[in-house]
């Protein structure tokens, strides 16, 4: 079985110029080319394009959605990433010498502290 990368893209919301396209949806239909076209050059098959709803804040306290039209592209996993030999992540588990036992081991902690996040967006004061 054909394992596939997928990539996922928004649809362009605006016409490009371009010499001899005229009007709206000729331009539209133009923008719209150039990004398949930019995606099957990098080996990414045109599949479909959706409208999702999205989530989004609005103020502080609310929140309303908000309809995004995305490209869906996808390609063959290369060799080395099909779904047989993909990396797996795990949890790095201690080795155990002879004569111990799970138990007797300590639970890993962390010396690092976190990062200082800011509250406030960039660009605001």
């Amino acid at each position: 079985m054909t394992a596939y990368q997928y990539r996922v893209i928004p649809a362009p919301t605006k016409g490009r110029k371009a010499p001899g396209v005229k009007g709206a949806d000729a331009k539209f239909a133009h923008a719209l080319q150039e990004v398949i076209n930019q995606a099957a050059a990098e080996g990414w098959e045109y599949q479909r394009s959706d409208i999702l709803p999205s989530e989004e804040r609005q103020g502080l306290t609310s929140s309303h959605t908000v309809y995004r039209s995305v490209l869906v592209f996808r390609r063959p996993a290369s060799a080395a990433t099909t779904v047989e030999d993909a990396p797996v992540a795990t949890e790095e588990t201690p080795d155990i010498e002879p004569g111990q036992t799970p138990q007797d081991l300590q639970p890993y902690e962390d010396s690092t502290e976190p990062e200082n996040i800011e509250s406030t967006p960039p660009g605001r004061t």
